[in-house]
Protein backbone atom coordinates (compact mmCIF):
# COMPACT_ATOMS: atom_id res chain seq x y z
CA UNK A 1 0.00 0.00 0.00
CA UNK A 2 1.01 3.25 -0.92
CA UNK A 3 1.35 6.29 1.79
CA UNK A 4 -1.44 7.94 -1.03
CA UNK A 5 -3.92 5.20 0.18
CA UNK A 6 -3.80 5.71 3.59
CA UNK A 7 -5.88 7.09 6.10
CA UNK A 8 -4.58 10.41 7.17
CA UNK A 9 -3.02 10.42 10.49
CA UNK A 10 -3.00 13.81 12.43
CA UNK A 11 -0.24 15.06 14.79
CA UNK A 12 -1.68 13.96 17.73
CA UNK A 13 -2.71 10.35 16.20
CA UNK A 14 1.16 9.79 15.17
CA UNK A 15 1.88 10.17 19.06
CA UNK A 16 -0.01 7.72 20.06
CA UNK A 17 1.01 5.25 17.85
CA UNK A 18 3.61 3.60 19.97
CA UNK A 19 0.72 2.82 22.82
CA UNK A 20 -0.96 0.58 20.44
CA UNK A 21 2.52 -1.22 19.26
CA UNK A 22 2.77 -1.96 22.67
CA UNK A 23 -0.98 -3.51 22.95
CA UNK A 24 -0.56 -5.16 19.57
CA UNK A 25 2.93 -6.17 21.29
CA UNK A 26 1.34 -7.71 24.21
CA UNK A 27 -1.23 -9.56 23.16
CA UNK A 28 1.05 -11.20 20.27
CA UNK A 29 3.12 -12.35 23.11
CA UNK A 30 -0.05 -13.89 24.32
CA UNK A 31 -0.47 -15.47 21.64
CA UNK A 32 3.14 -16.66 21.21
CA UNK A 33 2.61 -17.98 24.81
CA UNK A 34 -0.49 -20.17 24.48
CA UNK A 35 0.72 -21.58 21.02
CA UNK A 36 4.12 -22.86 22.48
CA UNK A 37 2.60 -23.63 25.58
CA UNK A 38 2.12 -27.19 25.30
CA UNK A 39 5.78 -28.08 23.66
CA UNK A 40 7.89 -28.54 26.43
CA UNK A 41 4.85 -30.54 28.11
CA UNK A 42 4.02 -33.27 24.86
CA UNK A 43 6.40 -36.08 27.05
CA UNK A 44 4.05 -35.83 29.82
CA UNK A 45 0.87 -34.84 28.58
CA UNK A 46 1.15 -37.82 26.19
CA UNK A 47 1.84 -39.77 29.02
CA UNK A 48 -0.67 -38.84 31.37
CA UNK A 49 -3.18 -39.04 28.32
CA UNK A 50 -2.00 -42.50 27.29
CA UNK A 51 -1.37 -40.10 23.33
CA UNK A 52 0.75 -41.42 20.84
CA UNK A 53 3.04 -39.20 19.41
CA UNK A 54 1.07 -39.49 15.98
CA UNK A 55 -2.20 -38.63 18.09
CA UNK A 56 -0.41 -35.47 19.85
CA UNK A 57 0.73 -34.28 16.08
CA UNK A 58 -3.03 -34.01 15.64
CA UNK A 59 -3.91 -32.67 18.44
CA UNK A 60 -0.93 -30.03 18.47
CA UNK A 61 -2.55 -29.40 14.42
CA UNK A 62 -5.90 -28.64 15.68
CA UNK A 63 -5.88 -25.09 16.15
CA UNK A 64 -4.47 -24.34 12.54
CA UNK A 65 -7.15 -26.40 11.53
CA UNK A 66 -9.58 -24.43 12.59
CA UNK A 67 -7.72 -20.93 11.99
CA UNK A 68 -7.80 -21.85 7.77
CA UNK A 69 -11.64 -21.78 8.33
CA UNK A 70 -11.39 -19.08 10.80
CA UNK A 71 -9.22 -16.42 8.95
CA UNK A 72 -11.06 -14.86 6.22
CA UNK A 73 -14.68 -14.35 8.53
CA UNK A 74 -12.25 -12.85 11.33
CA UNK A 75 -10.87 -10.61 8.72
CA UNK A 76 -14.10 -9.08 7.80
CA UNK A 77 -14.97 -9.33 11.04
CA UNK A 78 -11.72 -6.56 12.30
CA UNK A 79 -12.85 -4.72 9.29
CA UNK A 80 -16.16 -4.30 10.14
CA UNK A 81 -16.01 -3.95 14.17
CA UNK A 82 -12.40 -2.64 14.56
CA UNK A 83 -9.54 -3.86 16.38
CA UNK A 84 -10.65 -2.80 19.90
CA UNK A 85 -13.02 -5.48 20.51
CA UNK A 86 -11.82 -8.19 17.66
CA UNK A 87 -7.93 -7.85 19.48
CA UNK A 88 -9.92 -8.40 22.99
CA UNK A 89 -11.79 -11.24 21.86
CA UNK A 90 -8.72 -13.01 20.34
CA UNK A 91 -7.39 -12.49 24.10
CA UNK A 92 -10.54 -14.03 25.67
CA UNK A 93 -10.50 -17.00 23.15
CA UNK A 94 -6.63 -17.69 23.81
CA UNK A 95 -7.14 -17.38 27.50
CA UNK A 96 -10.11 -20.00 27.40
CA UNK A 97 -8.31 -22.16 25.37
CA UNK A 98 -5.40 -22.51 27.85
CA UNK A 99 -7.85 -23.35 30.39
CA UNK A 100 -9.54 -25.86 28.18
CA UNK A 101 -6.71 -27.82 27.99
CA UNK A 102 -5.62 -27.56 31.86
CA UNK A 103 -9.03 -29.20 32.10
CA UNK A 104 -8.64 -31.90 29.46
CA UNK A 105 -9.33 -35.24 29.96
CA UNK A 106 -8.43 -37.49 27.10
CA UNK A 107 -8.07 -36.94 23.54
CA UNK A 108 -10.66 -35.50 22.11
CA UNK A 109 -11.47 -32.76 24.95
CA UNK A 110 -7.12 -32.06 23.89
CA UNK A 111 -8.09 -31.68 20.52
CA UNK A 112 -11.39 -29.31 21.21
CA UNK A 113 -9.04 -27.03 23.96
CA UNK A 114 -6.70 -26.93 21.27
CA UNK A 115 -9.01 -26.32 18.80
CA UNK A 116 -10.56 -23.32 20.16
CA UNK A 117 -7.80 -21.22 19.74
CA UNK A 118 -7.53 -21.38 16.33
CA UNK A 119 -10.66 -19.16 16.14
CA UNK A 120 -8.89 -16.82 18.60
CA UNK A 121 -5.69 -16.75 16.61
CA UNK A 122 -6.64 -15.29 13.76
CA UNK A 123 -8.17 -12.08 14.99
CA UNK A 124 -4.63 -11.21 16.06
CA UNK A 125 -2.76 -11.94 13.28
CA UNK A 126 -4.62 -10.41 10.88
CA UNK A 127 -5.43 -7.18 13.36
CA UNK A 128 -1.67 -6.64 14.35
CA UNK A 129 -0.56 -5.94 10.03
CA UNK A 130 -3.47 -4.03 9.73
CA UNK A 131 -2.77 -1.80 13.02
CA UNK A 132 0.50 -1.49 11.36
CA UNK A 133 -1.15 -0.42 8.47
CA UNK A 134 -3.68 2.23 10.10
CA UNK A 135 -0.89 4.14 12.46
CA UNK A 136 2.99 3.73 10.80
CA UNK A 137 4.29 4.73 7.38
CA UNK A 138 6.68 4.06 5.44
CA UNK A 139 10.43 2.61 6.85
CA UNK A 140 8.54 3.28 10.51
CA UNK A 141 6.20 -0.33 9.29
CA UNK A 142 9.10 -2.61 8.89
CA UNK A 143 9.93 -1.10 12.40
CA UNK A 144 7.08 -1.92 13.47
CA UNK A 145 6.03 -5.11 12.43
CA UNK A 146 10.36 -6.40 13.54
CA UNK A 147 8.92 -4.84 16.98
CA UNK A 148 5.35 -6.53 17.24
CA UNK A 149 6.99 -9.65 15.77
CA UNK A 150 9.00 -10.10 18.61
CA UNK A 151 5.70 -10.38 21.16
CA UNK A 152 4.71 -14.01 20.28
CA UNK A 153 8.71 -14.56 20.21
CA UNK A 154 9.23 -14.13 24.10
CA UNK A 155 5.96 -15.42 25.00
CA UNK A 156 7.47 -18.56 23.02
CA UNK A 157 10.79 -17.82 24.60
CA UNK A 158 9.05 -17.79 28.21
CA UNK A 159 6.74 -20.76 27.81
CA UNK A 160 9.54 -22.86 26.55
CA UNK A 161 12.52 -21.68 29.26
CA UNK A 162 10.26 -21.83 32.26
CA UNK A 163 7.87 -24.29 31.62
CA UNK A 164 10.01 -27.67 32.94
CA UNK A 165 12.35 -25.75 34.43
CA UNK A 166 10.32 -22.97 36.61
CA UNK A 167 7.02 -23.93 36.37
CA UNK A 168 6.63 -27.46 36.67
CA UNK A 169 8.84 -27.87 39.67
CA UNK A 170 6.96 -24.91 41.24
CA UNK A 171 3.53 -26.82 41.17
CA UNK A 172 5.08 -29.82 42.02
CA UNK A 173 4.84 -31.23 38.27
CA UNK A 174 1.21 -30.39 37.81
CA UNK A 175 0.86 -29.29 33.77
CA UNK A 176 -2.46 -28.52 34.49
CA UNK A 177 -1.54 -25.89 36.81
CA UNK A 178 1.07 -24.47 34.49
CA UNK A 179 -1.12 -23.88 31.39
CA UNK A 180 -3.64 -22.75 33.93
CA UNK A 181 -1.03 -19.75 34.88
CA UNK A 182 -0.80 -19.13 31.12
CA UNK A 183 -3.90 -18.50 30.86
CA UNK A 184 -4.31 -16.06 33.55
CA UNK A 185 -1.78 -13.91 32.20
CA UNK A 186 -3.48 -13.82 28.69
CA UNK A 187 -6.69 -13.01 30.07
CA UNK A 188 -4.90 -9.95 31.91
CA UNK A 189 -3.01 -8.81 28.50
CA UNK A 190 -6.47 -8.69 27.09
CA UNK A 191 -7.71 -5.71 29.19
CA UNK A 192 -4.70 -3.78 29.05
CA UNK A 193 -4.80 -3.99 24.97
CA UNK A 194 -8.60 -2.95 25.30
CA UNK A 195 -7.96 0.32 28.19
CA UNK A 196 -4.62 1.23 25.56
CA UNK A 197 -7.31 0.65 22.30
CA UNK A 198 -10.52 2.38 24.24
CA UNK A 199 -8.50 5.62 23.74
CA UNK A 200 -10.52 7.99 22.10
CA UNK A 201 -7.65 8.78 19.09
CA UNK A 202 -8.04 4.83 18.53
CA UNK A 203 -11.79 4.42 18.75
CA UNK A 204 -11.77 8.14 15.95
CA UNK A 205 -9.50 6.04 13.52
CA UNK A 206 -11.41 3.46 13.82
CA UNK A 207 -14.65 4.78 12.64
CA UNK A 208 -12.99 6.52 10.17
CA UNK A 209 -11.20 3.31 8.79
CA UNK A 210 -14.66 0.74 9.58
CA UNK A 211 -16.00 -1.19 6.55
CA UNK A 212 -19.50 -0.80 6.83
CA UNK A 213 -20.65 -2.03 3.00
CA UNK A 214 -22.17 -5.07 2.50
CA UNK A 215 -21.15 -8.82 2.46
CA UNK A 216 -21.41 -9.21 -1.06
CA UNK A 217 -18.97 -6.47 -1.00
CA UNK A 218 -16.64 -7.93 1.41
CA UNK A 219 -16.47 -10.45 -0.84
CA UNK A 220 -15.86 -9.07 -3.90
CA UNK A 221 -12.59 -7.52 -2.07
CA UNK A 222 -11.39 -10.82 -1.81
CA UNK A 223 -12.26 -12.10 -5.47
CA UNK A 224 -9.69 -8.29 -6.20
CA UNK A 225 -7.10 -9.33 -3.94
CA UNK A 226 -6.90 -12.94 -5.56
CA UNK A 227 -6.40 -11.30 -9.04
CA UNK A 228 -2.97 -10.05 -7.80
CA UNK A 229 -0.34 -12.01 -9.23
CA UNK A 230 2.22 -10.89 -6.16
CA UNK A 231 -0.78 -11.70 -3.66
CA UNK A 232 -1.29 -15.00 -5.31
CA UNK A 233 2.59 -15.81 -4.77
CA UNK A 234 2.86 -14.82 -1.15
CA UNK A 235 -0.51 -17.38 -0.27
CA UNK A 236 1.35 -19.96 -2.22
CA UNK A 237 4.84 -19.43 -0.81
CA UNK A 238 3.26 -18.87 3.26
CA UNK A 239 1.96 -22.73 2.90
CA UNK A 240 5.77 -23.60 3.41
CA UNK A 241 6.20 -21.11 5.72
CA UNK A 242 3.98 -22.16 8.27
CA UNK A 243 4.55 -25.99 7.46
CA UNK A 244 8.18 -24.86 8.60
CA UNK A 245 6.88 -22.39 11.73
CA UNK A 246 4.35 -24.92 13.25
CA UNK A 247 6.62 -28.21 12.74
CA UNK A 248 9.92 -26.39 14.25
CA UNK A 249 7.57 -24.47 16.92
CA UNK A 250 5.77 -27.82 18.05
CA UNK A 251 8.35 -30.40 18.08
CA UNK A 252 11.80 -28.53 18.10
CA UNK A 253 11.83 -29.92 22.21
CA UNK A 254 11.25 -33.32 21.13
CA UNK A 255 13.48 -33.62 18.98
CA UNK A 256 15.98 -32.12 20.86
CA UNK A 257 15.50 -34.58 23.77
CA UNK A 258 15.54 -37.53 21.14
CA UNK A 259 18.96 -36.74 21.10
CA UNK A 260 19.81 -37.49 24.36
CA UNK A 261 19.08 -33.75 26.28
CA UNK A 262 16.56 -34.06 29.14
CA UNK A 263 13.01 -31.79 29.17
CA UNK A 264 15.07 -28.73 31.10
CA UNK A 265 17.94 -28.64 28.84
CA UNK A 266 15.89 -29.42 25.53
CA UNK A 267 13.38 -26.67 26.37
CA UNK A 268 16.12 -24.37 27.39
CA UNK A 269 17.74 -25.44 23.95
CA UNK A 270 14.54 -25.04 21.71
CA UNK A 271 13.73 -21.43 22.81
CA UNK A 272 17.28 -20.18 21.06
CA UNK A 273 16.01 -19.75 17.63
CA UNK A 274 12.91 -17.91 19.41
CA UNK A 275 15.52 -15.98 21.07
CA UNK A 276 17.85 -15.34 17.33
CA UNK A 277 14.64 -14.90 15.90
CA UNK A 278 13.75 -11.74 17.86
CA UNK A 279 17.38 -9.79 16.43
CA UNK A 280 16.39 -10.95 13.47
CA UNK A 281 12.66 -9.74 13.54
CA UNK A 282 14.51 -6.62 14.53
CA UNK A 283 16.88 -6.46 11.70
CA UNK A 284 15.91 -8.12 8.46
CA UNK A 285 12.54 -6.58 7.82
CA UNK A 286 14.15 -3.14 7.94
CA UNK A 287 16.39 -3.91 5.07
CA UNK A 288 13.92 -5.57 3.86
CA UNK A 289 13.31 -2.97 1.06
CA UNK A 290 11.65 -4.01 -2.69
CA UNK A 291 14.90 -4.73 -4.92
CA UNK A 292 16.33 -6.49 -1.61
CA UNK A 293 13.51 -9.05 -1.42
CA UNK A 294 14.43 -11.77 -3.53
CA UNK A 295 18.34 -11.95 -1.76
CA UNK A 296 16.94 -12.13 1.69
CA UNK A 297 14.05 -14.35 1.10
CA UNK A 298 16.33 -17.12 -0.93
CA UNK A 299 19.02 -16.82 2.46
CA UNK A 300 15.78 -17.45 4.71
CA UNK A 301 15.45 -20.24 3.08
CA UNK A 302 18.30 -21.98 2.24
CA UNK A 303 18.23 -20.95 6.14
CA UNK A 304 15.51 -23.28 6.45
CA UNK A 305 16.87 -26.30 4.40
CA UNK A 306 20.60 -26.14 6.04
CA UNK A 307 19.47 -26.16 9.60
CA UNK A 308 17.00 -28.69 9.32
CA UNK A 309 19.55 -30.94 8.01
CA UNK A 310 22.20 -29.66 10.75
CA UNK A 311 19.42 -30.86 13.49
CA UNK A 312 20.70 -34.64 11.81
CA UNK A 313 24.10 -34.11 13.92
CA UNK A 314 24.35 -34.33 16.96
CA UNK A 315 27.93 -32.86 17.45
CA UNK A 316 27.49 -29.46 19.94
CA UNK A 317 28.76 -27.32 16.56
CA UNK A 318 26.35 -28.79 14.42
CA UNK A 319 23.85 -28.26 16.79
CA UNK A 320 24.59 -24.69 17.42
CA UNK A 321 24.85 -23.98 13.59
CA UNK A 322 21.39 -25.42 12.96
CA UNK A 323 19.43 -23.08 16.21
CA UNK A 324 20.95 -20.26 14.53
CA UNK A 325 20.09 -20.40 11.07
CA UNK A 326 16.41 -21.90 11.90
CA UNK A 327 16.06 -19.11 14.02
CA UNK A 328 17.18 -16.64 11.80
CA UNK A 329 14.31 -18.05 9.18
CA UNK A 330 11.56 -17.85 12.16
CA UNK A 331 12.34 -14.73 12.79
CA UNK A 332 12.76 -12.86 9.67
CA UNK A 333 10.15 -14.43 7.32
CA UNK A 334 6.41 -13.89 8.32
CA UNK A 335 7.22 -10.28 8.89
CA UNK A 336 8.67 -9.51 5.07
CA UNK A 337 5.77 -11.97 3.65
CA UNK A 338 3.26 -9.46 5.03
CA UNK A 339 5.62 -6.40 4.01
CA UNK A 340 5.23 -7.70 0.26
CA UNK A 341 1.18 -7.77 1.26
CA UNK A 342 1.02 -4.73 2.99
CA UNK A 343 3.23 -3.20 -0.10
CA UNK A 344 1.36 -4.60 -3.00
CA UNK A 345 -0.43 -2.24 -5.37
CA UNK A 346 -3.87 -2.34 -4.42
CA UNK A 347 -4.00 -3.55 -0.97
CA UNK A 348 -4.85 -0.45 1.46
CA UNK A 349 -5.37 -0.23 5.11
CA UNK A 350 -9.24 -0.44 5.05
CA UNK A 351 -8.48 -4.28 2.95
CA UNK A 352 -5.77 -5.34 5.23
CA UNK A 353 -8.10 -7.13 7.38
CA UNK A 354 -8.97 -8.89 4.54
CA UNK A 355 -5.91 -9.73 3.37
CA UNK A 356 -4.51 -10.95 6.13
CA UNK A 357 -7.84 -13.22 6.40
CA UNK A 358 -6.34 -14.41 2.80
CA UNK A 359 -2.63 -14.63 3.92
CA UNK A 360 -3.26 -16.93 7.55
CA UNK A 361 -6.12 -19.06 5.61
CA UNK A 362 -3.55 -20.25 3.11
CA UNK A 363 -0.50 -20.12 5.91
CA UNK A 364 -2.32 -22.37 8.45
CA UNK A 365 -3.39 -25.56 5.40
CA UNK A 366 0.76 -25.95 6.20
CA UNK A 367 0.49 -25.39 10.10
CA UNK A 368 -1.87 -27.90 9.66
CA UNK A 369 0.00 -30.16 7.93
CA UNK A 370 3.18 -30.28 10.10
CA UNK A 371 2.73 -31.06 13.30
CA UNK A 372 0.83 -34.36 12.17
CA UNK A 373 3.30 -34.98 9.35
CA UNK A 374 6.33 -34.92 11.72
CA UNK A 375 4.74 -37.14 14.77
CA UNK A 376 3.88 -39.44 11.94
CA UNK A 377 7.12 -39.92 10.47
CA UNK A 378 8.43 -40.24 13.73
CA UNK A 379 6.22 -43.48 14.85
CA UNK A 380 6.52 -44.84 11.60
CA UNK A 381 10.42 -44.24 11.86
CA UNK A 382 11.53 -44.46 15.20
CA UNK A 383 13.16 -40.86 14.83
CA UNK A 384 12.76 -37.71 13.79
CA UNK A 385 15.03 -37.91 10.98
CA UNK A 386 12.76 -38.17 7.96
CA UNK A 387 11.11 -35.32 9.48
CA UNK A 388 14.22 -32.80 9.74
CA UNK A 389 14.50 -34.37 5.85
CA UNK A 390 10.41 -33.41 4.94
CA UNK A 391 11.44 -29.74 6.05
CA UNK A 392 14.65 -29.43 4.19
CA UNK A 393 12.76 -30.58 1.08
CA UNK A 394 10.25 -28.07 2.43
CA UNK A 395 12.96 -25.38 2.10
CA UNK A 396 13.38 -26.61 -1.64
CA UNK A 397 9.92 -25.92 -2.80
CA UNK A 398 10.19 -22.26 -1.69
CA UNK A 399 13.21 -21.65 -3.64
CA UNK A 400 11.82 -23.00 -6.62
CA UNK A 401 8.57 -20.90 -6.05
CA UNK A 402 10.77 -17.95 -5.47
CA UNK A 403 12.84 -18.32 -8.22
CA UNK A 404 9.70 -18.66 -10.88
CA UNK A 405 8.04 -15.84 -9.20
CA UNK A 406 10.93 -13.75 -10.26
CA UNK A 407 11.05 -15.00 -13.55
CA UNK A 408 7.13 -14.35 -13.75
CA UNK A 409 8.30 -10.67 -13.10
CA UNK A 410 10.45 -10.80 -15.85
CA UNK A 411 8.17 -11.93 -18.28
CA UNK A 412 5.77 -9.31 -17.35
CA UNK A 413 8.29 -6.99 -18.78
CA UNK A 414 8.13 -4.35 -15.34
CA UNK A 415 4.73 -2.99 -15.73
CA UNK A 416 5.18 -2.64 -12.14
CA UNK A 417 7.63 -2.54 -9.35
CA UNK A 418 8.22 -6.44 -8.22
CA UNK A 419 7.32 -6.61 -4.41
CA UNK A 420 9.91 -9.24 -4.06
Amino acid sequence: MSSDDATSITPHEHSYRWAILGGVWLIYFSFGLIATAMAPLVAVISRDLGLSYTSMGFILGAWPLVYIVAALPGGVLIDRVGLRWSMFLAGAIMAASGALRAAATGTLSLFLAVAIFGIGGPLISVGAPKAIAQWFRGSERGLAMGVYITGPALGAILALALTNGVLMPWTGGDWREVLLIYAAVVFAAGFVWFAIASHPVNRAVERRDRQRGSIAKQLAVFEQLLRLRAVQLVLTMSVGIFFFYHSLGNWLPEILRSGGMDATAAGLWASAPTAIGIVGSLIIPRLASPPRRFGILLGLFVCIGAGSLLLLVTALPGLVAALVLLGIARGALMTIMMLVLMDTHGVDSRHMGAAGGLFFSAAEVGGVMGPPTIGALSDATGSFDAGLLALAAVSGVLLVLLFFHRASERHAGGASPPAV
